[in-house]
């Protein structure tokens, strides 16, 4: 983030109001899944309701929430709404990637060691079929992912599929600097941005990524199987979808004159666009929350959370754990790692005090949002103490 991102951003009071949590709950697991927004649930609920009269649903219906979805996706991107698909989930997103980018016998294929298996079996089977070289990128000891990945890329690179944070712990790649050095060398860039979209600014102008996936149902706040794909103005003239629906087609709105088949797609990212992407219960609900995110504006997201996640790095090391320098992590995600290790007992006896967090790899990963204070933090940390 740079400085005059972190100048012009605030700090946001509590949200805590604007969703539903119990007051007895400490919930810090954004990471996993975010608690849904009242008026996220209020859409929901009037949409499953609509479809009781269908016949109150119009042709243009079909399209014109989808258009207000990609316009909200892209400001949070940082791009043009013509570049967003609309996808079902980060595997589909990736496949897309997999079936568009060029990838030969004898290169390689950029990974992160331990990276999410969303973002790892679809580049196996390619590496596999085109007898390519999958490269699991781990970090030597005070090296940063940003360090490890772009040593690792070189003239046999094809592609590089990073996040912009490991979900574990959530250590920062700069993904500026990683996909300059991919450019040079002539690699695709792909990022799974699924635990840092909406939480973390990205500027897609200056990272110049190939395609970037998201799912909407963590740090987007949106329902779960309705997620997003930003797709590089090459990709959407050329790009060849994974299936072929009749909504992606040129002329799809005029439902007339639907058996005058068309060879060429609706502009822009839509060729990539799932079959029956319109939900006409997914997509109000993810308007509204996607609303909500550029209301708060995301600066101001990752300037409040960075507040607690730097409260938590604190109180880990007066508690004997590890954890990254502020540098070298997103300010919405923390994994902290304790003395003795982490077991999936740990997450069960927090869960008994009613804090929830997530045991990811060897890390306690935490991962506040809008709607928690400094006094959960206090909690959490509390109840650790007296475990060890």
């Amino acid at each position: 983030m740079t400085d005059t991102l972190k100048s012009e951003s605030k700090i946001l009071s509590s949200q805590r109001h604007l969703f539903e949590i119990p007051e007895d709950v400490t919930y810090l697991n954004c990471a996993s899944m975010s608690p849904q927004l009242r008026v996220v649930s209020a859409a929901g609920l009037g949409s499953v309701k609509s479809k009781a009269e269908p016949w109150k649903i119009s042709s243009q219906d079909w399209f014109t929430n989808a258009k207000t979805l990609r316009e909200l996706a892209a400001k949070i991107v940082g791009a043009e709404k013509e570049s967003i698909a609309i996808i079902p989930s980060v595997s589909y997103g990736i496949a897309v990637a997999a079936a568009n980018v060029r990838v030969l016998s004898g290169q390689s294929i950029v990974l992160l060691h331990e990276e999410f298996p969303s973002n790892y079996y679809a580049w196996k089977e390619i590496a596999r079929e085109r007898g390519a070289n999958l490269n699991l990128v781990r970090r030597r000891a005070g090296e940063t992912w940003t360090q490890a990945v772009l040593e690792a890329i070189d003239d046999k690179t094809a592609v590089v599929s990073v996040p912009n944070c490991h979900w574990t712990d959530g250590s920062l790649v700069d993904l500026e600097r990683v996909g300059e050095k991919a450019r040079s060398v002539g690699a695709a860039l792909v990022v799974d941005a699924s635990q840092s979209l909406g939480a973390y600014p990205l500027d897609a102008a200056k990272v110049q990524p190939d395609f970037l996936v998201s799912v909407g149902y963590k740090w987007l706040l949106g329902p779960y199987a309705l997620g997003f794909l930003y797709v590089a103005p090459k990709w959407r003239e050329t790009g060849i979808p994974i299936e072929n629906s009749w909504l992606n087609r040129a002329g799809s709105e005029n439902f007339s004159h639907l058996i005058d088949y068309a060879d060429e797609y609706e502009p822009g990212a839509r060729r990539f666009d799932m079959g029956e992407f319109p939900n006409f219960v997914l997509v109000p609900m993810a308007i509204a929350a996607l609303r909500q995110i550029n209301e708060w504006k995301v600066e101001n997201i990752q300037k409040t959370l960075r507040v607690l996640t730097d409260l938590i790095a604190e109180k880990a090391l007066d508690l004997g754990c590890k954890v990254l320098p502020p540098q070298d992590r997103v300010g919405h995600l923390i994994g902290i790692r304790l003395p003795n290790g982490v077991s999936d007992e740990l997450g069960e006896r927090l869960a008994e005090e009613k804090i929830y967090v997530s045991i990811r790899g060897d890390a306690l990963r935490i991962a506040p949002y809008l709607y928690n204070d400094a006094q959960d933090i206090e909690k959490l940390f509390f109840v650790l103490q007296r475990m060890f």
